[in-house]
């Protein structure tokens, strides 16, 4: 490379246009001039011949993001015909690339040729992501082409800026080219090639840059093993991602969390718990994303008991707890049947984010305290900096259901701007819950959704709670022709001709299921009790403890039937085979709760959870027990928690 003289760096001032640094600076304040009296009096104290001092000078103000004072720095460096050596283009071209000004960099791209240094390593990379990131990706490809000089750090530079700009099928494409090459593949461009092979779902490709990995030796390095759990795992290849889990020689927080997470997601809730256990155990400390990777793993009442516990653990070892964090906490303990809890660190935050307010708002909502939920949603209006998206909006309009607040919902619907099916179907749970099934209609008819099946569940919702048996059968009838195949929706229109003593109609729908080789839903409710969970099925005998359990349920019953009550036997619109014909004290939820009476101290409260909808004899005797026994039973079904205390339910008996 050519070494130019110092006077050959003056001519090159002279002849170059100067670099304007006066479009960088910030407006005038105190800090400023500050900074700027003390820059001067630096390249008053630099030696002219000391490149490093320079340098480092530079890199100091592109660190505090003082790109003015880089490029101000870069030209007294000129001006005292100081020449820039490798580490100086590098740093001044990044000053050009964060003040996002092109031309500039073409102008410090000349400097390059005109020092001789165009075809140096760094200064080639410095180019090439300076032209990816302010002209575009083919630009950057462009000048990699015609350098002679292309080591691993320009291969994967050209790579990433393939894939910020969407294209990972390029970015392989490169990886390809730069193997074929013969280049020296490091950990960068093996983890920049494994996320493309992520983003494209493509776990074929993702194998191909595994074994490039192990043939380099380099498939243990943090980083690549790190970036292929996450390629297995967005490829759906959870186990493959186990692999290379549990063959590291050395795991960090990430390894961990993004172990946690995939195990979470799909439902392993216990195997994410146990890795969490064990990622403390082997002195990792966990930070904000990997708790909150874990906690949706406590969303559930069998499971509050760890949320507690890794609440607590936060709080004894000081790990911060950020919004995303509390966010978790608040969803956790909302979904596991504590919305007291969720409240208590709602009302602690300082900053409330949507996701804040939508957590609490659902809150709400499934506890059966909606207005509690829309006077949320109002006090959210008022702050300008939330932005509600379709999320908040199908909170809210969950709070109207439990509420039943009818304009308020019909309101809030409007304002969506393309509202999704899904918030067609809270409004039609809404009128028809309200018994306002003409509107319910005419609303499905306009909107054109009568072919969506959770629409006409929706309606069928209502059918139950007000008995319109005939709309409700032709409800039925019609999920019959829409999901041939879905069991549940025979089950419906079996109970509801049971309902109707038509034993034939009944037997010829059994033999449908049969024949089409359906399987109808099994009913199981548990509770969690010194830590192990009691799963109980409907009619389920096999506890140690069933003897007890029977002889309380019947002892209950009894009372209920010296104080006039009397069993509900409308199934006609329940999806639960098995129940109708299953004795009222043999329903799984009344044996739990009865497990519950007599395994847990005198006024505490019982918490349990069913697989699929209570049946409405249940939900009455519940209330019923809650004010005999002096006790609150908080049930969880797919629909809500109900909440039972002293003979009410806090759904409002519409479910």
């Amino acid at each position: 490379m050519e070494v130019l003289a110092s006077a050959q760096i003056q001519r090159l001032i002279v002849t170059e246009k100067p670099i304007d640094t006066a479009q960088y600076k910030h407006p005038r304040n105190s800090k400023t001039s500050t900074r700027v009296a003390v820059t001067r009096k630096l390249l008053g104290k630099m030696p002219h011949s000391d490149t490093f001092a320079w340098n480092k000078l530079i890199q100091t103000h592109i660190s505090n993001a003082h790109f003015d004072n880089a490029l101000s720095t870069y030209h007294q460096m000129l001006l005292r015909g100081v020449r820039p050596d490798r580490h100086t283009l590098p740093r001044i071209l990044s000053a050009s690339r964060l003040s996002a000004d092109l031309p500039l960099g073409k102008q410090l791209h000349g400097h390059a040729l005109k020092l001789g240094c165009s075809d140096d390593r760094y200064v080639v990379a410095a180019l090439i992501e300076m032209y990816g990131r302010l002209q575009n990706v083919d630009a950057a490809k462009g000048l990699f082409d015609k350098t002679t000089v292309k080591d691993s750090v320009s291969w994967t530079m050209l790579a990433r800026l393939y894939i910020m700009e969407g294209k990972p099928s390029m970015a392989l494409h490169v990886f390809d080219g730069m193997v074929e090459s013969g280049a020296q593949i490091d950990p960068v461009a093996l983890a920049t090639a494994a996320g493309a092979c992520g983003m494209l779902k493509s776990v074929i490709d993702g194998r191909k840059v595994h074994r490039v990995a192990k043939e380099r030796g380099l498939e243990f390095d943090v980083l690549v093993s790190n970036t292929l759990l996450k390629m297995y795992m967005g490829c759906g290849c959870v186990d493959d991602a186990r692999s290379v889990f549990d063959q590291m020689p050395s795991k960090d927080v990430i390894s961990w969390t993004g172990m946690i997470h995939a195990n979470v997601k799909r439902g392993g809730f216990n195997e994410g718990l146990k890795l969490f256990r064990q990622m403390i155990a082997d002195g990792v400390k966990p930070d904000s994303l990997s708790v909150s990777s874990v906690l949706p793993a406590c969303a559930r009442m069998s499971a509050s008991k760890q949320g507690k516990e890794i609440h607590g653990y936060l709080i004894r070892n000081g790990i911060c707890m950020n919004l995303t964090v509390l966010n978790a906490l608040m969803d956790m303990y909302v979904k596991s049947g504590f919305i007291k809890s969720a409240s208590k660190i709602f009302a602690g935050l300082k900053h409330k984010d949507v996701v804040s307010w939508t957590v609490m708002i659902l809150g709400y909502s499934l506890h059966g305290q909606g207005q509690l939920g829309v006077d949320l949603f109002c006090q959210m209006e008022k702050d300008s900096n939330i932005q509600i998206d379709e999320i908040t909006y199908a909170a809210v309009l969950r709070a109207c259901v439990a509420a039943l607040m009818v304009e308020e919902g019909k309101s809030y619907f409007n304002c969506i701007k393309t509202p999704a099916v899904a918030h067609s179907v809270l409004l039609v749970t809404l009128l028809s819950r309200y018994g306002l099934f003409d509107d319910a209609k005419n609303f499905i008819a306009d909107k054109k959704i009568e072919g969506d099946a959770e629409v006409l569940r929706a309606l069928l919702d209502g059918c139950r709670i007000h008995q319109q048996s005939k709309l409700g059968k032709r409800v039925i009838e019609q999920l019959c022709d829409l999901e041939p195949l879905n069991a549940d929706n025979y089950v419906l229109l079996s109970n509801w001709y049971a309902h109707y003593a038509k034993w034939d109609m009944v037997e010829e729908l059994r033999g449908t299921i049969t024949d089409m080789g359906l399987k109808t839903k099994k009913a199981y409710t548990w509770m969690e009790l010194r830590n192990k969970v009691h799963v109980f099925g409907t009619g389920d005998v096999s506890h140690p403890r069933s003897q007890g359990i029977y002889w309380e349920l019947q002892c209950l019953m009894q009372k209920m039937e010296d104080e006039g009550h009397r069993h509900d036997s409308d199934f006609s619109f329940h999806d639960v085979d098995e129940e109708r014909e299953c004795i009222p004290i043999g329903h799984s939820e009344m044996l739990v709760i009865s497990f519950g009476l007599i395994s847990t101290q005198a006024g505490s409260t019982i918490r349990v959870t069913k697989n699929l909808r209570v049946c409405r004899n249940c939900h009455d005797s519940a209330k019923i027990i809650s004010q005999m026994v002096g006790r609150e039973i908080i049930l969880k079904d797919p629909n809500c928690f109900h909440h039972f205390k002293d003979g009410y339910c806090s759904c409002g008996d519409f479910w």
